[in-house]
């Protein structure tokens, strides 16, 4: 089982402009992710929209294995848009190493490292209780 949950604020810049959604090249960075999330074509969660002038991109899914399109997708976002921001949560049981806990994939400004999600850990006996068989 292949658990995600995230999401990425899309920023072209780390300036503070309000003036963002009349930018022109974040409008093309914008269309170029939503271009790739077609490509995709998850039946999943993965959903890109302005708010408030901005654009965020969420995306959440459970597919029995993993899926590498997601993961790679929250690191091009990052050199998309080198600026933007996110979260992206995983538990995948399947994963030899992190397969009692949740990694948290983080972006900022371009570049994703990995943490262990604390809150979450670990997933046997916070989450789920321990096999009995």
């Amino acid at each position: 089982m292949f658990e995600y949950h995230g999401w990425i604020s899309v920023r072209e810049s780390a300036g503070a402009d309000d003036n963002d959604f009349n930018n022109d090249r974040l409008r093309e960075i914008v269309e170029g992710i939503q271009s790739r999330i077609r490509e995709i074509d998850s039946p999943y969660l993965l959903d890109l929209r302005w708010m408030n002038g901005e654009p965020f991109l969420h995306l959440g899914g459970f597919p029995n294995h993993r899926d590498e399109d997601v993961v790679r997708l929250f690191a091009e976002v990052g050199e998309r848009a080198p600026d933007s921001y996110g979260l992206l949560h995983i538990r995948d049981d399947e994963d030899l190493v992190h397969g009692n806990e949740v990694v948290v994939h983080r972006l900022i400004r371009g570049t994703v490292t990995e943490h262990t999600e604390p809150f979450l850990f670990p997933c046997v006996p916070a989450l789920e209780d321990p096999f009995q068989g």
